[in-house]
């Protein structure tokens, strides 16, 4: 079963594809600006009982007229099945796009981030015919952001940040610092990348916090924070009516 944690993980791609690119700039990987993003099917069966999804496809467009499909994988723990099955969407999005394929793993723990990163060698030892090597962003090597106006310049890799990094001790100064960004822009987008912080928390400790820090003053939210404050107000109001 995919968990809303999973879900928010690979989502933020979809809402800011750019912030891929952003990203490993800070890491020192030359990964260009986009300069235009299509969603792609996530579907990758073929006529086989089997089904197999990738999270998040996306055609990326670079300056200079470079293209290539970034394929984005959520990970929450170790699964010795996953190797094999995103050797077969690599393989799969070539055969099927002739486009190069990127595949992008995250991790909100150190130790599954290390585990993923690992270099999968396919094939017999005497002549290896496959090898997969996933890009993985997770606490090891997203950037931390505890100052307000860092969060407020980049919202979409600010909550990736707070994600990523929800189990870490300074989690509630990267979120107190991400709430405090988020007053700074439309509704609209603080609505969006509020409820994919709440959803990306899923059972971390921090997301007490985060629920707290939300319900001060932000009640357009649609989250399930402002839904009980919603409901709790509903029920006074009637209680006073009464």
């Amino acid at each position: 079963m995919v968990s809303s944690s999973h879900e928010a993980m690979h989502r933020i791609f979809q809402e800011d594809p750019g912030v891929f690119a952003r990203t490993f700039r800070t890491l020192g990987l030359p990964f260009p600006e986009p300069v235009a993003v299509s969603l792609m099917p996530t579907d990758l069966t073929e006529i086989q009982p089997l089904e197999r999804r990738v999270d998040t496809l996306l055609r990326i467009d670079a300056a200079g007229g470079d293209s290539y499909l970034l394929a984005v994988e959520a990970q929450g723990k170790k699964d010795r099945g996953k190797p094999g099955s995103w050797a077969y969407y690599v393989a799969h999005l070539y055969a099927k796009y002739r486009l190069p394929p990127l595949l992008l793993v995250t991790c909100q723990d150190r130790s599954t981030a290390e585990w993923a990163a690992e270099t999968v060698v396919i094939g017999p030892t005497a002549w290896p015919t496959l090898s997969l090597r996933p890009l993985v962003l997770g606490p090891h090597n997203v950037p931390v952001f505890t100052d307000v106006d860092a969060a407020a310049r980049d919202i979409p890799l600010a909550t990736l940040s707070a994600i990523t990094h929800g189990k870490d001790p300074n989690a509630g100064a990267i979120l107190k610092a991400l709430a405090a960004a988020l007053q700074t822009v439309d509704e609209d987008t603080a609505m969006i990348f509020a409820e994919l912080t709440e959803l990306g928390l899923g059972s971390a400790p921090a997301s007490q916090i985060w629920r707290d820090l939300m319900s001060v003053d932000l009640s357009f939210f649609r989250s399930e924070t402002s839904q009980r404050l919603r409901s709790e107000g509903r029920a006074m109001g009637r209680a006073e009516g009464r």
